[in-house]
C-alpha cells in the first residue's frame, strides 16, 4: 500500500537520493551527467520543500515508510507549474506517477487555471504519460544541441 503526503524538510536527503536514481537514465539518454536534477544540492532541495508544494509517496516492502516517489509544484501566474516527477525504479509501471500527478494537481488546482510542465524530447515514457493525463504540447525549446524541452499544458 502506498500513501501520498506532503514532504517535510527532513525528507530532503531521501527525496534527493531517489531523484538522482530516477534521473540517471535521463542523463544517459541525453548524454549529459549534469542535468539539473542530478546536480541539485541538499540545501536546494530543503529550500524547495519550504517554498513549493512537494509531495512524497511512501511505500515499499510490507507497506513501509520508504519514499518511493515524489513530485513538486508551485503556482506562477495562475498556472500550476509541475516538475521533477520521480518514481523509484522498483515501483515504476504501477500507476504511482499517475497518482502523484493527480495529487499535485489537486493540491494546486484550487488556485490554478491551468497546469504546465516540461520534459525532454527523447523521454517517450514521460511524453506518453503526460499526454494520457491530458497535457498537450505548447512549444519546444532547444536548450542544448542534444536537448530540446517539450513544454506541455492542460486546463485545470
Amino acid at each position: 500500500m502506498t500513501r501520498i503526503e506532503r514532504a517535510l524538510p527532513e525528507d530532503a536527503g531521501e527525496i534527493l537520493t531517489l531523484q538522482r536514481a530516477a534521473y540517471v537514465t535521463e542523463a544517459q539518454l541525453y548524454g549529459d551527467p549534469f542535468i539539473a536534477p542530478l546536480v541539485e544540492s541538499l540545501d536546494q532541495m530543503r529550500s524547495t520543500i519550504g517554498s513549493s508544494t512537494v509531495l512524497k509517496a511512501l511505500g515499499g516492502a510490507l507497506g513501509g515508510d520508504r519514499i518511493v516517489g515524489a513530485v513538486r509544484g508551485r503556482l506562477a501566474d495562475r498556472t500550476g507549474v509541475i516538475g521533477r516527477l520521480v518514481v523509484a525504479p522498483d515501483h515504476q509501471g504501477r500507476g504511482l506517477g499517475t497518482a502523484l500527478m493527480g495529487e499535485i494537481e489537486r493540491e494546486l488546482g484550487a488556485e490554478a487555471e491551468a497546469f504546465g510542465l516540461f520534459t525532454g524530447h527523447l523521454s517517450e515514457g514521460n511524453l506518453r504519460l503526460y499526454r494520457r493525463l491530458g497535457y498537450r504540447e505548447t512549444r519546444r525549446e532547444r536548450v542544448h544541441e542534444h536537448l530540446t524541452l517539450v513544454h506541455m499544458r492542460k486546463p485545470a
